[in-house]
């Protein structure tokens, strides 16, 4: 469903727009940092998420991605990104000066959670406002400056396992970017810290976080003739690294006393289409 705004640009989903003008991987990243860059110029911060921000992270695996058939025509279908409330308005001008247009329905859908942007080379551009809220929330307070381009390793591992329905793509950007950090207590590598102290609060999340870490080490398995010994091995480890310390950390009193209904009351939230 195209949808006309005033002027002349059409809002296209990407799911309308044939593979001939379908931009590369490459273009998603430098229109991307194209964005990021000049927000920062304006005193605003925007960050790179999902799938695109780990793909700019762990470019030295390109060739794992490949083989994972992660990469192809249509790899990533928009830029997703992460921004502050506050500066709203500063980003709808932001944008419109690098040349997109907003989707008014989405200030109306979303009541000022979320921002979607059309007309430029890239076919979709979201902003999410300090958090992201779909099968578990994850906040985005203090965190938007702890990298130049993308949110931290923590929050994008967080944001692929918090996926109550994961599927195979997230599954292997999870391996991807389990396979490039390793499992810390900074923001140099995955804060397994910091993402402990996220769950420790939370079961619900905690539930769905460490059920779909435990997927992606048993679909190891399946990509044995793409991944070597020595990377199934790293990646299992890392994995078995990160879920001791989510274990070891002192649960919250709300976090036990979910802990006791278990699955038997809906613990995510659902993801409704916004079309």
């Amino acid at each position: 469903m195209s949808l006309k705004n005033k002027g002349q640009k059409v809002f296209r989903l990407p799911s309308e727009i044939p593979d001939e003008e379908w931009p590369q991987p490459g273009e998603f990243v430098d229109e991307s940092k194209r964005i990021v860059d000049f927000a920062q110029e304006k005193g605003v911060t925007l960050r790179v998420m999902g799938g695109l921000a780990i793909y700019l992270r762990c470019k030295e695996y390109e060739e794992l991605w490949k083989g994972l058939k992660r990469l192809g025509k249509k790899v990533f279908t928009d830029i997703d990104l992460a921004g502050y409330g506050k500066h709203r308005t500063k980003i709808l001008k932001i944008m419109e000066e690098l040349g997109y247009d907003i989707w008014k329905l989405s200030l109306q859908r979303f009541a000022g959670r979320r921002y979607i942007f059309y007309g430029g080379r890239i076919p979709m551009v979201e902003v999410f406002f300090d958090r992201l809220q779909m099968n578990h929330v994850i906040e985005f307070k203090g965190r938007l400056e702890k990298d130049k381009y993308t949110l931290p390793l923590a929050e994008l591992l967080m944001m692929k396992l918090q996926i109550v329905q994961i599927n195979e793509k997230d599954i292997k950007d999870s391996i991807i970017l389990l396979r490039a950090y390793d499992i810390g207590e900074d923001d140099t590598v995955i804060n397994g810290k910091y993402i402990a102290k996220v769950l420790a609060k939370d079961w619900g999340f905690y539930y769905t976080f460490t059920n779909n870490l435990e997927k992606v080490k048993s679909k190891l398995q399946d990509y044995q003739s793409i991944l070597s010994e020595s990377d199934i091995d790293i990646v299992k480890n890392r994995i078995e690294k990160l879920r001791d310390i989510i274990e070891r950390e002192p649960k919250s009193l709300g976090w036990k006393m979910r802990a006791k209904l278990g699955t038997k009351v809906k613990w995510y939230e659902e993801v409704e289409d916004w079309l």
